[in-house]
């Protein structure tokens, strides 16, 4: 499952990756970490 990002300035969407990416329209690199990404953890237990 591949998401697409965005840029926090433009919002256009950013190439390359995972751990940088970068905006065709802006010129601006931007880290992952800096990225919006919520984390959902499944519903139910895994088994071990």
């Amino acid at each position: 499952m591949k998401t697409v990002n965005h840029c926090p300035r433009c919002h256009h969407e950013l190439d390359e990756g995972p751990i940088m990416y970068r905006c065709a329209n802006c010129r601006r690199a931007v880290y992952a970490a800096d990225l919006d990404h919520e984390y959902v953890a499944p519903r139910e237990p895994v088994a071990a």
